[in-house]
């Protein structure tokens, strides 16, 4: 095993390291396989009392009209996430398209869109208006009102309180930390947070985002009382298997709503061919539970080395986890450049290049970004990004299986090493 690891580029140093930090972890990792097992029946379970069968594999052209297959996900996906409906399209492009079309789709001009957590993803700062772009919220219309979270973590309900009006129709609950170094929202937590805000206003959309969340917790946000929770088919419910793809998942009005602005108005849910790509959306749903149940692992290892290194890691090493993002501050850029040189090279898909940073669409600083994918782009495959500015925090997610999230680790440790961000290994 040394030796194979040594001719993969990592030294005897930062093998023995790892393998120190991996020795306090059995305990961690047998509480996320007891998850895994546990949403692994979840999905077992409405797979069957939704009957997929052979048929629901097969896929469909043109219109799409009477898709099985298509409709019958849909299904699985309502009975999994205990939901009135869901739209689970291949025609969702990415995370962020699943969740301007759930924003955009329930929201009209004059409503006003409440974010009771803080700033948004970067990427949702032109869908909004915060930045200027064509199309936004705030051409149609539609007002924005943020409530950041007090300096210790908790929700500002005071400032909640005094921010819903008569115009807020819709909350919008960012589970995961984006590109921050908060702690990422438990479901518990966002259920208090839900009940906070219906018994201030009962008729108020609370829609979750629910990116790199699924399957982590036993529990998921439609269970504690959201409306919809929008999430990337090539992040956790994908099983890594699902080449491109978001969903909706929520009350009948507002899916109903996604999908007449998905297509067309008088269309709605009936179109849309899926195109032959159902075996995989199934089948990635089917392993992403124990695909989380790895990158998690992988999370956790990252934390324990890198904690130990001296570095500022949220969440830490024995923290509770609420989805599969691993923040690491190093405060360089130089750190955030040698960590993502490391992931890239651990890659089974473009190993030999170098990620750069740079100025990538939606966000307001270079990024760096490492993504040696069998699925362009897939967060729950071995990635790692960020931002190039204050504080240079570095996200790492992912890893199909955990021997190559520790392969990843080990190498961006050992990229660390040589770029001298990390001087000695002495524990």
């Amino acid at each position: 095993m040394q030796q194979l690891y040594e001719e993969l580029g990592i030294d005897k140093e930062v093998a023995a390291f790892g393998e120190s930090i991996l020795a306090g972890l059995k305990e961690r990792f047998e509480a996320i396989d007891k998850n895994a097992e546990y949403n692994q029946l979840k999905v077992i379970k409405a797979m069957q009392a939704c009957h997929v069968s052979e048929a629901c594999l097969l896929g469909t052209t043109g219109y799409g009209y009477n898709d099985v297959g298509r409709d019958t996900l849909e299904a699985v996906y309502a009975k999994l996430f205990g939901t009135e409906d869901a739209l689970v399209r291949p025609q969702i492009t990415c995370g962020t398209h699943a969740l301007a079309l759930a924003l955009m789709s329930n929201l009209r001009p004059g409503d006003e869109l409440l974010s009771p957590v803080g700033k948004p993803y970067d990427t949702l700062e032109e869908v909004i208006g915060i930045r200027e772009s064509k199309g936004s919220l705030k051409e149609y219309g539609i007002r924005y009102r943020q409530v950041d979270l007090l300096s210790n973590g908790e929700f500002d309900y005071e400032g909640i309180r005094a921010a819903v009006n008569d115009s807020t129709k819709l909350v919008t609950i960012q589970r995961s930390k984006g590109y921050q170094t908060r702690k990422t929202l438990s479901v518990e937590r966002i259920g208090k947070l839900i009940a906070f805000i219906k018994n201030i206003k009962p008729d108020i959309i609370c829609m979750v985002d629910n990116c790199y969340g699924e399957f982590v917790e036993v529990i998921e946000p439609t269970d504690v009382g959201a409306d919809m929770i929008v999430g990337s088919l090539i992040k956790n419910p994908g099983g890594g298997l699902a080449p491109i793809g978001g969903y909706i998942a929520g009350k009948k009005e507002c899916v109903e709503n996604a999908a007449f602005r998905l297509t067309s108005p008088g269309l709605g849910k009936e179109v849309g061919a899926s195109l032959g790509i159902l075996k995989d959306f199934y089948q990635g749903l089917f392993l992403a539970p124990t695909v989380t149940a790895a990158a998690l692992k992988g999370a956790v290892f990252a934390a324990a080395c890198l904690e130990k290194l001296g570095f500022s890691v949220v969440p830490d090493s024995t923290e509770s986890r609420h989805d599969i993002i691993q923040a690491v501050t190093f405060g360089s850029k130089e750190g955030v450049i040698a960590f993502c040189r490391g992931i890239q090279a651990a890659a089974p898909v473009d190993s030999f290049v170098v990620p750069e940073p740079w100025d990538m669409p939606g966000y307001d600083a270079p990024v760096i970004m490492a993504a040696g994918a069998f699925v362009s782009g897939s967060s729950i495959e071995l990635s790692a990004d960020g931002p190039i500015k204050p504080p240079y925090a570095v996200y790492f997610q992912g890893g199909l299986t955990f021997p190559h999230a520790k392969f990843g680790i080990l190498k961006a440790l050992q990229s660390l090493k040589n770029a001298g961000v990390i001087p000695s290994f002495e524990k």
